[in-house]
């Protein structure tokens, strides 16, 4: 088990499952103490209990991200639990519906926004107030491909994608001097539930062939990402967006 977040305290929204249960099981493997949050319960506690098995610690929490008296409750648990917070992977997201703008819903457009958006202004403003406690720490937003270019039928996420890296950009700035860093991640379309469950095997097939890489991402490969930049290799990082996406973009 490496050292790198030894006498840390992590915590990962979105947890139970896909990019955010790597991030969570990378965090415990070099040493950190992780709170996996989820809405999923049992998820959360199903990547617990592979942490605990490997001998590293962690907690789960029962979370509804796009609740700010919730969001506040995490913070308050994980500080309380552990002493302490230094480290936070707001990840948790869902893809809302697939329509043309003129005739998305209202309600999913809410949601979207509700999950991928206003929940990551919530944990941000409730772990830097624990992060300064703290003496300092690092966070990383988890955006998409789609924080910097569109995709047809999914105004909702690339709005919501877009806005992360807004709040991203603004948070680096206001507390860089006083010892957080927040950065943001693109990933491009990773082989997890959310694309899975979702997706017939044709479709995945499309999707995965326009990356330059030829297939679709694996969670390991952005945790990998994550980790470093929530690392002290990464001290002179903040306020940027770091796309982890087989070329996606590069065209």
């Amino acid at each position: 088990m490496s050292s790198r977040f030894e006498d840390k305290v992590a915590l990962v929204t979105g947890g139970a499952s896909g990019i955010g249960e790597a991030v969570a099981l990378q965090l415990a493997r070099e040493g950190a103490k992780v709170v996996v949050a989820d809405m999923d319960l049992s998820g959360a506690e199903r990547v617990v209990h592979a942490i605990e098995q490997a001998r590293g610690t962690a907690a789960a929490f029962e979370l509804n991200v796009a609740d700010p008296i919730e969001v506040d409750a995490l913070v308050s648990f994980a500080v309380r639990t552990y002493g302490a917070l230094h480290l936070a992977v707001n990840n948790a997201g869902i893809g809302g519906p697939s329509a043309q703008t003129a005739d998305y819903p209202l309600d999913g457009w809410q949601k979207v926004i509700d999950v991928n958006l206003n929940s990551v202004f919530f944990c941000t403003k409730y772990e830097i107030a624990a992060m300064l406690q703290a003496g300092g720490g690092a966070i990383v937003n988890m955006a998409s491909i789609l924080g910097s270019v569109g995709f047809a039928n999914a105004s909702a996420y690339v709005a919501a994608k877009h806005g992360v890296l807004g709040l991203t950009k603004v948070a680096a700035i206001e507390y860089a001097a006083k010892g957080i860093r927040i950065n943001a991640v693109g990933p491009g379309f990773i082989d997890t539930p959310l694309l899975s469950k979702n997706l017939d095997a044709a479709t995945l097939g499309a999707i995965a062939a326009m990356h330059p890489i030829g297939r679709l991402g694996r969670s390991e490969e952005v945790a990998a990402l994550t980790c470093f930049l929530l690392s002290d290799e990464a001290s002179f990082i903040t306020g940027s967006y770091h796309l982890v996406d087989g070329g996606y973009v590069a065209p």
